[in-house]
């Protein structure tokens, strides 16, 4: 089974020898679970991301940084797993889990890009409201299928990958302090929206990147250039 696994952070300037020990520790974590990686790249400043809302047909586009809580998403992977139990073990290694959180969320299938991402490429984040997620196997879940069939033609090229998730029932967060576990059931924050699904994409440029998220079917979508840190 596939995992999303997103990284939540507090966003603060590292000092070099912070930035080296930080990087050091990824390259550690990254060598250990080679073999269950199947992508993952960290998240530029969240003042460089875009929030679209209002959906394909009257986009509003806003411009970050954003009034956010103490942590942002800082980073994803996507984990390969026998099953959820084995994705946690994975998401209580990634350094952020020390101090800050991971999102574990089951996926419901894993279009996996063709072609590595680079810096100039951008995460999609799709958020619904908490009450209107839909259930894999339902008709409403087929018709929000048929939508985003229409949105890959469209899109063509652009489109490197993405996945659907499974409902935040299914979400688990993974924190360690003190050498100690810590699993709470759910997405990371309480809000009025939840994510249920991902893109990744290709474009020139931010102005590109914001003009084909909005046609993506979703309520909202938080859009992130991806750091270009990692070849996984």
């Amino acid at each position: 089974m596939y995992y999303f696994a997103l990284l939540q952070t507090p966003e603060h300037s590292l000092t070099p020898e912070q930035g080296q020990a930080e990087m050091a520790a990824y390259t550690e974590f990254h060598a250990r679970a080679a073999s269950a990686i199947r992508a993952g790249d960290a998240l530029a400043a969240a003042a460089e991301g875009v929030r679209i809302s209002g959906g394909p047909d009257h986009p509003v586009v806003t411009d970050g940084p954003f009034a956010e809580g103490a942590e942002v998403a800082g980073g994803y992977y996507v984990f390969e797993a026998d099953d959820l139990d084995e994705a946690l073990q994975l998401a209580r290694q990634v350094p952020a889990a020390g101090y800050g959180a991971v999102e574990v969320w089951p996926m419901v299938h894993w279009n996996a890009p063709e072609q590595a991402t680079t810096g100039s490429d951008w995460l999609a984040l799709l958020l619904e409201p908490a009450d209107q997620v839909t259930t894999p196997c339902t008709p409403e879940w087929d018709e929000g299928a048929c939508q985003h069939a229409d949105f890959n033609a469209a899109a063509g090229f652009h489109v490197l990958g993405g996945a659907p998730l499974h409902p935040p029932t299914t979400a688990t967060t993974v924190r360690v302090r003190d050498d100690e576990v810590l699993l709470t059931d759910g997405p990371f924050a309480e809000g009025a929206e939840v994510a249920n699904g991902f893109y990744l994409l290709r474009a020139a440029d931010r102005d590109e990147a914001t003009k084909i998220a909005s046609m993506i079917p979703a309520s909202a979508i938080a859009l992130r250039r991806l750091a270009g840190v990692a070849n996984l």
